[in-house]
């Protein structure tokens, strides 16, 4: 009676040919890309007012309008701004080596998906990083900046929560889609590959276990 191929063993089916390694990589990557690009779109070119009870327009960046609306006054708001950095504005106008990066971790990506074997859960965070690296790719490839749009918890500051702490908001930060993505999916990895038990060593030679 023979025995299913270990996942990492030289006999187990490579990523690359199974539906399943497939599946857990598109299925977050293609929803998770389309739901950022959808969004950035309703932001950016088809702002909600009126489904909200206010906006205000600021001065943005290259004819790019700043919207504010308020869905949630105390939860969240949608402000539709620019970001010529990286996550936090951390980089601002350095294009050319965000557009580097992106391009080394989808190489980085495509090479662990290879490695992965039958890790499924393991295939589905890579396609969630997947996603977030692309959405934020298309908008500094297309327009030159990345479009953030949700302010989480606006004008709440470490004071209201203790009047000892400092009158700072607790999170200033505008962000996207694609953001959640990639912070969701690089704290799961890392969850996942912290403790993950390994898989029992194979002690049997390749063909005892095809044989077996």
């Amino acid at each position: 009676m023979s025995e299913s191929p270990l996942p990492n063993s030289p006999s187990a089916a490579p990523p690359w040919k199974s539906v399943a390694a497939w599946l857990c990589l598109l299925l977050p990557l293609v929803l998770g890309l389309g739901l950022d690009l959808l969004s950035k779109h309703l932001a950016f070119e088809a702002p909600p007012t009126g489904l909200v009870t206010g906006y205000t327009i600021e001065e943005g960046r290259p004819g790019v309008e700043s919207i504010e609306a308020r869905p949630l006054p105390n939860v969240l708001h949608l402000h539709a701004h620019v970001n010529y950095g990286a996550v936090f504005g951390i980089g601002q106008g350095q294009r050319v080596i965000f557009v580097v990066v992106s391009a080394f971790a989808i190489g980085l990506l495509a090479f662990l998906f290879a490695r992965s074997g039958r890790q499924r859960l393991y295939q589905f965070l890579l396609g969630l990083l997947f996603a977030g690296v692309l959405g934020n790719l298309y908008d500094r490839v297309v327009f030159g900046y990345v479009r953030d749009m949700i302010y989480a918890f606006p004008n709440l500051h470490w004071s209201d929560l203790w009047k000892a702490l400092p009158q700072m908001e607790v999170f200033p930060w505008i962000f996207n889609v694609a953001d959640s993505l990639l912070c969701t999916g690089v704290g799961a990895m890392f969850v996942y590959t912290t403790f993950r038990k390994a898989p029992a060593p194979n002690h049997l030679a390749p063909a005892e276990v095809a044989t077996k």
